[in-house]
C-alpha cells in the first residue's frame, strides 16, 4: 500500500505522480483547480488497501513543470491518456474528478470511453457553468468573477515565492492540521508556487469554452456513473455565518445543484448522491461517501 512518488515526462514536461496500492482496478483521481493531490490523503489511504490509486499534479501545480502550452480540458485529456500509456495501464480505469477535475473527466470519457470502466463526479464543474454568470448575486460576485480571479492569478504568477507567502499567508484548515506533518508542509508550500497561478489563469481563461466543446461531443455512453453533490443547506448555513445574504446563496446553490443533477445524463447508468454535511470540499468533509461511491463502481467488476 506504500506511497510511490515519481515523475513522468509528458509533453516534454516533468510531471509529479502519486501512486498508492498495487491491486484491483486502477483509480485515477483528478483534483480541482489549484488543488493538491495531498488534500486527498484520507481518500487515497482508504482506497489503496484494495486498489491501485493514481493522481498527478497538472503542469504548474506542485513539482510539475508548467511548460508553455495552453491549460484547458483538452490538454488534460491528452496528459491523462499519455499517463495511462506510460504507466502501462492495460485495463479500463475508474475516473474520479472533483470540481474542475470533473470537467476534465467529462471531456476524457467522451474522447476515450473505451479506457474508462466507471466514473465518479464529485461536485464537478458543469459544462453549463456559464449560466452561473447570469445569476443576480452581486455580493457573491464581488471579488470573485472570472475576470477578477484571472487578474489576481496573473499578478501572483509574476511574484517570488516569499512575496506570495506574505500576501497569501497560507494556512491550514482544522481538518488539514490532522494530516501527517509532511503532508501539511507540502500543502503550505503548494499555495506559494507562482506557476500554480499561471496554470490557474490559463484554466479559468478557457473553462467556459471547454464546457461548450464538451457539450458538443455527442457520444453515446453506457458507463457506470455516480454523481455526488455538496449539501446545499449546509453550504448556505455557513455562507450566512460569513455574512453573505441568504437569498443570494440560495439562488446560487439551487442553480449549482441543478447543474450537478444534470450530470447524471452523461451516461445511461447513473446514480445521484448528496453528501450530507459537506461543502464543495467533499473530500475533506465526507471522504467516506467518495470512498463508498468508488467502491460501489468497483463492485461491478468483481
Amino acid at each position: 500500500m506504500g506511497k510511490i512518488s515519481q515523475f513522468l515526462i509528458i509533453n516534454q514536461n516533468k510531471i509529479e505522480i502519486l501512486q498508492k496500492g498495487q491491486n484491483g482496478t486502477p483509480i485515477i483521481i483528478l483534483t480541482g483547480m489549484g488543488c493538491s493531490f495531498d488534500e486527498w490523503y484520507e481518500v487515497t489511504e482508504s482506497l489503496s488497501k484494495s486498489n491501485r490509486v493514481i493522481m498527478f499534479h497538472r503542469p504548474g501545480l506542485g513539482a510539475s513543470e508548467i511548460g508553455h502550452g495552453v491549460r484547458n480540458t483538452q490538454t488534460v485529456v491528452n496528459e491523462v491518456s499519455e499517463m495511462i500509456r506510460l504507466l502501462k495501464l492495460s485495463e479500463p480505469v475508474v475516473l474520479v474528478g472533483h470540481s474542475y477535475g470533473g470537467l476534465c473527466v467529462q471531456h476524457f470519457v467522451k474522447e476515450y470511453p473505451e479506457k474508462v470502466a466507471g466514473i465518479v463526479l464529485v461536485d464537478s464543474t458543469s459544462v453549463d457553468l456559464k449560466v452561473l454568470d447570469d445569476l443576480n448575486v452581486p455580493v457573491l460576485n464581488e471579488g470573485s468573477t472570472d475576470e477578477i480571479w484571472m487578474e489576481k492569478c496573473r499578478a501572483y504568477s509574476q511574484m517570488k515565492r516569499e512575496e506570495l507567502r506574505g500576501i497569501i499567508n497560507p494556512t491550514l484548515t482544522e481538518k488539514q492540521k490532522l494530516l501527517p506533518n509532511d503532508i501539511q508542509k507540502r500543502l503550505m508550500n503548494f499555495q506559494i508556487n507562482p506557476s500554480l497561478y499561471e496554470a490557474m489563469y490559463s484554466e479559468i481563461s478557457n473553462w467556459k469554452r471547454d464546457g461548450e466543446i464538451i457539450k458538443n461531443l455527442k457520444v453515446y455512453l453506457d458507463i457506470p456513473l455516480i454523481v455526488i453533490s455538496r449539501d446545499k443547506e449546509y453550504t448556505i448555513k455557513f455562507g450566512t455565518m460569513d455574512g453573505l445574504p441568504e437569498w443570494e446563496l440560495r439562488l446560487f446553490e439551487e442553480k449549482w445543484q441543478e447543474l450537478i443533477m444534470n450530470q447524471v445524463n452523461l451516461t445511461l447508468k447513473s446514480k445521484f448522491y448528496i453528501a450530507q454535511g459537506a461543502s464543495h470540499s467533499i473530500h475533506f468533509d465526507r471522504p467516506d461517501i467518495i470512498v463508498q461511491s468508488i467502491n460501489e463502481i468497483n463492485s461491478l467488476f468483481i
